[in-house]
């Protein structure tokens, strides 16, 4: 038996109007009774255990809207500054603080939190998964996203928080020039953020690619879950060049090594390199999911199918690709040669040619369909003007002679928020369009049209008129009197936009108790996966296993066999006709065991002095036990995750979850560690390679170290090889022997430190010292996670486990035998070469 629901994905185009109700649904499931280990919506507790994606979803999307009243207070007090040239109303410090934190919030803490609010709680309904493929990975961002955000709040209580510009350059960036300790606690926030967004991408990419419903193949995915699944692949190697960046900007703060230090060759350049890597995909990062909620919202409220849908995909696949290509066009006033910057001009315009293609099909839908001036095809509309706007006058900065004129001045501000709010207009209007799925109530749509008249005003009376006064420096309070009107004018409509969310949040707030109840489909021609259940949906999502194999939704009864064979979770393997679990504490411990280690490592070094402040100390050892207990209680709890997939799932297929997420988990692992080695060799060759000083004054030791980690790799093989004999005394045998390798390697490892340090050869003597000790102290580290995991699985193997199921074992080994092949480069570049 199986029930019709929608198309699966793909516009009605003129064909006849559905009905509103969407037919049958299931009713809401209730959750009062603790079935799923879930307290109900009305507790307080439901929020600190909830694992459910519509849930977490929910939390991303309220937290990100009070980053943005953070962020939005900050740029206030900004503009007040601004209105008269000259200090006002913020000492420079102040005024230099708010400059940062404004656009660090804005970027990292509200605008990809807010759209993943919305793929937290759209996506798996648009792909017919129950949830995402790891739900307590799921829970574990957002609650790193969280701490993270409040460490950074922390940073003002501090001294001062990070003043030297949100892009962080050096050497503003050490501690000679932001001594503050909150500047280190600002770092360190970024760098806990990053983890989030790399467990979330792990996550989404497993999801998206192994949990689709049957049927639903990539080509029919819907263009918001095109635009999330580009966005966390980007982001999976983007932010993995950012976080590299910080690490090493960290230990330059606290460890005292020098990268970045004025006196370090290329220093200034590593930095630049190493952030606008990651900055320029970021920006595609930010409004690929603006982009891909902008084309439903089309779609839905012309009643057509996207025109040119298929380029449409190709397009933004596209601009993925090439969003890695084009990161040196924020470089053109640096010394690099003319040749390679004409080469990233050509990129840089290269890459504006596939969004016209999206902008077109954009405008071809709305001319080709007939609108419904709603609220949010209103913000969507006024997101494309915007970023035309944007892309328009970016197209000045991406010509090197333009870029020269141009570059620091306000004329970059006004571009960049274009660009940048355009993103966050569509997804405004993204939070209009879902408000009724996601509430069960409509919105009032009188003060829904107010708000966009009110915001668009706003906005260009803020942005435009920097246009016209280009000629004033960025993140400078002084500026020509000549520009005093501009400004001025550009202060009225900074607080109009201000006032604008005002009006939402009230709209919203009102709604949420008093709105019309919404039907399962309150938009006509509604055509995506969500729509076809409640508002809200229940718990389980689906009233059975949704289907595209006809050509439609359906949703198949009694369907839950494994297309792989078994049922994947995030902590081992579900059982057959169990309810999945929704509720564990354990994430949100793990990141206030965060929270306080991070906090604590911030301050542990007294700045200028290089001695140690116990306080902090304290702190950080409470933090880093309690994110050991959680993290070692998060894996012994017993955990049902979704069941899935039944359908397509390339380029995966045959790989089961686990495996899949471990290999995404190490592709950003690739590029962490390319990052640490890449700046070794930057920093090499800008010092001179031949007149580089090799740390190690003996290749015996590295020599060593590779035969044990060889022998180490060897040793994880054969516990597999026993685990399939079913010898328990192998495989625990084997284990063992794996640990005790990696021990030898860290004990040979420690001797050699002791030794250079003797010697005068310490993390802050020199650049050559500070290279060789964080690149190879960061793949110990990977050694001692290593250890810790083997340490575990010998407990476990001891007790019978992995007999019957040698999974474990064979991921374990991906990850040691990752560990070993970093080995093999680091050891010829820091011994040998």
């Amino acid at each position: 038996m199986s029930e019709k629901r929608t198309d699966g994905g793909h516009g009605h185009g003129d064909g006849p109007d559905r009905e509103p109700d969407g037919g049958a649904a299931l009713p809401a499931e209730s959750v009062e009774s603790g079935e799923h280990g879930l307290p109900p919506l009305s507790s307080v507790r439901r929020w600190f255990v909830t694992t459910n994606h519509k849930d977490v979803g929910v939390l991303y999307i309220v937290t990100s809207l009070l980053f943005l009243i953070f962020g939005g207070v900050l740029a206030l007090l900004m503009r007040l500054q601004l209105f008269t040239p000259g200090e006002a109303l913020l000492s420079p410090l102040a005024y230099n603080q708010a400059v940062s934190i404004h656009g660090l919030v804005m970027v990292f803490w509200f605008l990809s939190p807010f759209a993943f609010g919305f793929a937290n709680y759209v996506v798996p309904l648009q792909i017919g998964a129950d949830d995402l493929a790891f739900p307590r990975l799921n829970a574990l961002s957002y609650w790193l996203y969280l701490a993270s955000g409040l460490l950074l709040g922390v940073s003002f209580f501090q001294g001062a928080s990070f003043a030297g510009g949100w892009t962080m350059y050096a050497p503003l960036n050490v501690p000679a020039f932001t001594p503050q300790i909150g500047a280190t606690t600002t770092v360190l926030a970024l760098a806990l953020f990053v983890v989030s967004v790399t467990v979330g991408s792990v996550n989404f990419i497993t999801t998206i690619h192994r949990m689709r419903a049957a049927g639903l193949t990539m080509r029919r995915l819907p263009i918001f879950t095109w635009g999330i699944l580009l966005t966390v692949w980007m982001m999976l190697f983007a932010f993995a060049a950012l976080l590299a960046a910080l690490m090493i900007l960290g230990a330059d703060r606290v460890l005292g090594t020098t990268y970045f230090a004025a006196t370090t060759p290329g220093g200034s350049m590593l930095w630049t390199h190493l952030f606008w890597f990651f900055g320029h995909p970021e920006v595609y990062i930010v409004f690929f999911p603006a982009l891909g909620a902008m084309a439903e919202i089309f779609q839905t409220f012309t009643g057509r199918r996207l025109v040119g849908r298929k380029w449409f995909i190709a397009a933004m696949v596209l601009v993925a690709l090439q969003s890695f290509v084009v990161w040196m066009h924020h470089m053109f006033l640096t010394a690099i040669n003319l040749p390679v910057k004409t080469l990233f001009m050509a990129t840089t315009i290269g890459i504006s040619l596939p969004f016209d293609l999206m902008v077109f099909s954009m405008i071809y839908t709305t001319i080709k369909g007939k609108i419904r001036f709603t609220t949010p095809f209103l913000f969507a509309f006024g997101g494309l003007i915007l970023f035309i706007v944007g892309g328009i006058t970016g197209v000045f900065l991406g010509a090197v002679v333009l870029d020269y004129e141009f570059r620091g001045t306000y004329w970059v501000v006004a571009h960049f928020h274009y660009v940048m709010v355009a993103g966050v207009t569509g997804l405004v209007g993204g939070l209009y369009y879902w408000f009724p799925k996601i509430t069960g109530r409509m919105y009032d749509e009188l003060l829904g049209k107010v708000h966009f008249a009110i915001y668009f005003v706003g906005f260009n009376l803020l942005y435009f008129p920097m246009f016209l006064a280009w000629g004033t420096p960025r993140r400078v309070f002084d500026y020509p009197p000549v520009f005093t009107t501009w400004q001025q004018v550009a202060t009225v409509g900074g607080f109009l936009l201000g006032a604008s969310f005002l009006v939402m949040f009230y709209n919203l707030y009102t709604s949420l108790w008093r709105g019309e109840e919404a039907d399962a489909t309150p938009w006509r021609f509604a055509s995506t996966a969500e729509w076809a259940v409640p508002s809200p949906p229940p718990l389980e999502n689906f009233p059975g296993v949704p289907s595209y194999d006809s050509g439609a939704l359906e949703f198949r009864e009694g369907a839950t066999a494994h297309a792989d064979g078994g049922v994947e979770t995030d902590g081992g393997h579900a059982i057959e006709g169990e309810h999945a679990s929704h509720a564990s504490i354990w994430p949100f411990v793990i990141a206030v065991g965060s929270l306080f280690g991070l906090l604590g490592l911030s301050g542990a070094v007294v700045p200028g002095e290089g001695t140690l402040n116990p306080g902090y100390a304290v702190v950080g050892l409470a933090g880093l036990a309690v994110f050991g207990y959680g993290l070692l209680e998060l894996v012994r709890e017993s955990f049902e995750g979704p069941t899935g997939p039944f359908g397509e799932s390339w380029p995966f297929d045959g790989v089961p979850n686990t495996k899949t997420g471990v290999w995404v988990f190490l592709a950003s692992d690739v590029v962490l560690f390319g990052a640490f080695i890449g700046s070794y060799l930057f920093v090499r060759v800008a010092a001179g390679w031949n007149e580089w000083h090799i740390v190690p004054h003996n290749s015996l030791p590295g020599l060593i170290n590779t035969y044990l980690l060889l022998t180490s790799s060897f040793a994880v093989v054969l516990a597999l090889v026993f685990a399939k004999r079913n010898s328990r005394t192998g495989v625990v045998a084997s284990l063992a022997a794996t640990f005790l390798l990696g021990v030898g390697f860290l004990v040979n490892k420690g001797i050699e430190w002791i030794e250079l340090f003797h010697e005068g050869e310490w993390l802050s003597t020199s650049i050559e010292t500070s290279t060789f000790y964080l690149t190879t102290g960061l793949h110990g580290l990977h050694v001692v996670i290593g250890l810790v995991i083997a340490g575990w699985m010998i407990y476990r193997a001891w007790n019978g486990a992995y007999l019957d199921d040698d999974e474990p074992i064979e991921l374990f080994g991906l990850y040691w035998h990752f560990v070993d092949i970093v080995w093999l480069f680091l050891f010829p570049l820091f011994y040998i070469l």
